[in-house]
C-alpha cells in the first residue's frame, strides 16, 4: 500500500457513519471528532487504511495529526498500492489536463495541480513559465516531501521549484529541517509569464498565495470583450489583471483602485510589459474602496469589484454579505446607461446561490433595466469537486 509503511503495522481506522457517508459521496475530509476508531496513534504524513463497519476496506487517506482535519483523503474504492508510480501517474494526469485545456503558445502561467480536487488534498502547484511554486496546507506533505518533490520534477520538468507552505506548518517544517524557498538552483524572486498573451509578474516567493491569482483568468478574457470604448474601473485592482485585459479589449480608460501602494505598483509594471496596451489611459488611486466609493461622484461604462476573501471563516458571512452588498450597490449606482457590472467574490464561506441573490436583489431594486450577461466560476485549471472548494464566483449585469 505504501512504501512508507511503519514497522508498527498499518494505521487502521473506521468513521462515525455520517462521515463514512461523506466520503463514499466524495468528501476529501475527515475531522478527528469523526473518526470512531483507531488501532494505534497516528503520525503526520503516514497512510491510513479506512475500513466500513463491516470490516472492509473502502479507502486509505493521510494522517495528520495536528490539524483538525484528521484525515485528508487519497482514495476511496477498491484496494490500491499508494506509492511514487501512483503520485506521478496523478501528476501526469493533471499535465495532460493543462496542456489540453490552458496551455498554448500565448499562456505559460497555469495552476498545475488544484489540491483535493485533483488527488492531492492540501497542495497546490503553480506554474509560471520555467519556475513551478509548490504551496503546501497539510504537514504530511512536507513528511513526504523528498518523494513529492522527485515526482514534480519528473512530470512537470521545471527549471525552478519553489516551496511554499501554510503559517501553520512552521513547526512541522523547522522539525523536518525544511524552508521556504527554492529548492535547488535559484531563479529569479519575480518571475514574468505569459497569460492568454498579456504578460504579468508573479512574485513566487513572497506575493501572495503562489504570487498570482490565476483563478480568475477566464473572467479576464470575459472582461475583454466587454470593454471596447468603456470607461473601466476596477475595484481592488491588485496587479492589475482585469484593468489589462480591459485596456486590450479597447477601453477609452482604466481605474484602478486598491489601498494597497505595493499592489498599485505592481499593476503599473503590468501595464508597462504589455506596450501594445500601454498608449490606453490608466489611473492608479490608491484609497479605501469602501469609502471612496462612498464619496466618488464619477461614473464608469464597466466596473469590476472583486475584493479579497470578506470571509475567512463562517462567523464572518454575515458581517461579508453587508460588505458584499455596500460594495455592489455603491457600483450599480456609478454606472452609466447600458453600463456593466462584473460582481465577483472568492469567499469560500460565501455560497454561489447566497451571493448572487444578493446581486440579483441588488439589480431588481435598482429602478433600473437590467440583463444578466453571464455568470461563473473557477477558472478551467482550478477543477473543484466538493462544496468547500468552490470559493470563487463572478456575475455580470448590464443596466440600461
Amino acid at each position: 500500500m505504501d512504501g512508507q509503511e511503519t514497522l508498527k503495522g498499518r494505521l487502521r481506522v473506521r468513521l462515525f457513519p455520517r462521515a463514512e457517508g461523506a466520503v463514499r459521496r466524495g468528501h476529501p475530509w475527515v475531522y478527528g471528532e469523526s473518526i470512531k476508531s483507531q488501532n494505534r496513534e497516528g503520525e503526520t504524513g503516514e497512510l491510513a487504511v479506512i475500513y466500513d463497519k463491516r470490516d472492509r476496506f473502502f479507502g486509505v487517506g493521510m494522517w495528520e495529526a495536528e490539524s483538525p482535519i484528521r484525515l485528508r483523503i487519497l482514495h476511496c474504492g477498491k484496494p490500491a498500492t499508494i506509492d511514487r508510480e501512483w503520485w506521478v501517474g496523478k501528476a501526469t494526469d493533471c499535465l495532460a489536463k493543462r496542456k489540453e485545456l490552458v496551455l498554448d503558445g500565448g499562456t505559460n502561467g497555469a495552476r498545475m495541480i488544484n489540491g483535493e480536487s485533483e488527488g492531492f488534498p492540501g497542495l497546490v502547484a503553480d506554474k509560471y513559465a520555467d519556475t513551478l511554486v509548490v504551496k503546501v496546507y497539510a504537514g504530511g506533505w512536507l513528511v513526504r516531501w523528498e518523494e513529492i518533490e522527485d515526482v514534480l520534477r519528473e512530470v512537470f520538468a521545471p527549471k525552478f521549484l519553489v516551496l511554499r507552505m501554510s503559517r501553520n506548518l512552521a513547526d512541522v517544517a523547522a522539525g523536518l529541517g525544511l524552508e521556504e524557498g527554492f529548492r535547488g538552483e535559484a531563479g529569479d524572486e519575480v518571475v514574468v509569464f505569459s497569460e492568454n498573451g498579456l504578460k504579468f509578474e508573479s512574485a513566487v516567493l513572497k506575493g501572495q498565495k503562489t504570487g498570482f491569482f490565476l483563478d480568475q483568468r477566464d473572467n479576464r478574457a470575459r472582461v475583454e470583450g466587454l470593454a471596447a470604448e468603456r470607461d473601466v474601473l476596477n475595484v481592488f485592482s491588485f496587479s492589475g489583471g482585469f484593468s489589462l485585459y480591459a485596456a486590450r479589449g479597447g477601453a477609452r480608460s482604466v481605474t484602478d483602485l486598491d489601498i494597497s501602494a505595493y499592489a498599485l505598483e505592481a499593476a503599473e509594471r503590468n501595464y508597462l510589459l504589455n506596450t501594445d496596451v500601454s498608449n490606453v489611459e490608466r489611473r492608479a488611486v490608491q484609497a479605501d474602496a469602501f469609502r471612496w466609493l462612498d464619496e466618488s461622484e464619477e461614473m464608469y461604462d464597466l466596473i469590476i469589484v472583486d475584493p479579497p476573501s470578506l470571509a475567512k471563516r463562517e462567523s464572518e458571512k454575515e458581517g461579508a454579505m453587508r460588505a458584499y452588498r455596500s460594495l455592489n450597490e455603491k457600483a450599480i449606482s456609478m454606472l452609466r446607461s447600458g453600463g456593466i457590472l462584473v460582481a465577483a467574490s472568492c469567499s469560500a464561506h460565501i455560497g454561489k446561490e447566497d451571493f448572487f441573490a444578493m446581486v440579483e436583489e441588488l439589480a431588481a431594486t435598482s429602478g433600473r433595466r437590467y440583463k444578466e450577461l453571464w455568470r461563473h466560476g473557477h477558472a478551467a485549471d482550478h477543477p473543484a469537486d466538493f462544496r468547500e472548494a468552490e470559493y470563487l464566483k463572478a456575475l455580470c449585469i448590464e443596466f440600461s
